[in-house]
């Protein structure tokens, strides 16, 4: 094992290998990050195609002063919660699009980590999707953040906190994102009501729990099942949204993916530091996004009719 990975365990006691990069620099404050000695292998990404996840310790440790930071200053400038509200601890606080806001935070698009998962797995031309910033509240119920048969989205989480799998760290059901096969069709109908139908509660759902330290990173394809339990009431958290670029015959499932983020109440995807500050390599993976949410206001302005918040999630 690599100095400072940690496992990840599954909950029924088994221990597995991390799962790391093969050539990532040592980790410290003076390490220099070359994109081109930053590469996932042939192994895992059969394993991400395989069980639907990575996770990648102390791959952004140099980063965590840095990045807590603008976290942080991020919220405040929000008032310090959802909707410009203090935080209570009671419910999700949540921002989208959050790395938008902050330059630093916006640079990650371009890190040599998140470039080489992106990549990787989604293809040179991938698209940004969008990010959201969370103070996270107790448990999260297991779910999908999306049921994607055929265009490949990816989720890459930050978190700024040390979790365990008593306290809130991510869980991951490996192979639940695998459309169209019995295992995972099983689960999309029947573990919404898991005591009912399974017999168990939902922190008793066969899984890995990912525990992490801040520098830690996680990703998983947005169909694998996931969940969260025994968290306190300011988890720090937030993610980084990647996907395939769509085929020209497929823009209109784009739209309407990007028609989901009316509920946050904003007009374009992207906000204006992740715009201003991007230079050619960036401006790749918005483009498509960007030439294709112009009915989001719209949208938008309908969901601030009917809704007394913009959504927490």
């Amino acid at each position: 094992m690599e100095p400072g990975a940690r496992h990840v365990h599954a909950d029924e006691g088994q221990r597995s290998v991390p799962i790391t990069f093969g050539r990532l620099p040592d980790a410290g404050e003076d390490a220099v990050m070359d994109e081109s000695a930053v590469a996932l292998s042939a192994e895992q990404l059969r394993f991400f195609a395989t069980f639907g996840y990575l996770a990648f310790p102390g791959a952004l440790l140099a980063e965590v002063a840095g990045v807590t930071a603008a976290f942080e200053e991020v919220w405040t400038r929000h008032g310090g919660g959802h909707y410009g509200s203090r935080h209570e601890g009671r419910a999700r606080s949540c921002i989208v699009p959050f790395i938008d806001q902050h330059e630093h935070l916006a640079a990650l698009v371009d890190h040599p980590v998140v470039l080489a998962i992106g990549r990787s797995v989604l293809g040179d031309d991938f698209n940004y999707m969008g990010s959201d910033g969370n103070y996270y509240v107790g448990d999260t119920g297991w779910h999908s953040d999306g049921w994607h048969p055929l265009i490949r989205h990816l989720k890459i989480a930050f978190y700024l906190d040390p979790l365990t799998r008593d306290t809130g760290c991510l869980r991951v059901i490996p192979g639940s994102h695998r459309v169209g096969e019995g295992y995972s069709e099983d689960l999309q109908r029947e573990l919404g009501g898991c005591r009912e139908l399974l017999g168990v509660e939902p922190q008793q759902v066969p899984a890995v729990a990912l525990e992490v330290t801040p520098g830690d990173l996680v990703c998983f394809n947005h169909n694998t099942k996931h969940a969260a339990f025994g968290g306190g009431a300011r988890r720090r958290m937030f993610t980084i949204n990647l996907s395939q670029r769509y085929p020209d015959e497929r823009l209109g499932e784009l739209r309407d993916y990007i028609s989901g983020a009316a509920r946050f109440w904003i007009d374009r995807v992207y906000g204006e530091a992740m715009v201003a500050t991007a230079g050619p390599e960036r401006q790749r993976h918005l483009e498509q996004v960007m030439a294709n949410d112009a009915h989001l206001a719209e949208l938008s302005r309908q969901a601030r009719a009917s809704m007394s918040e913009p959504s927490r999630g």
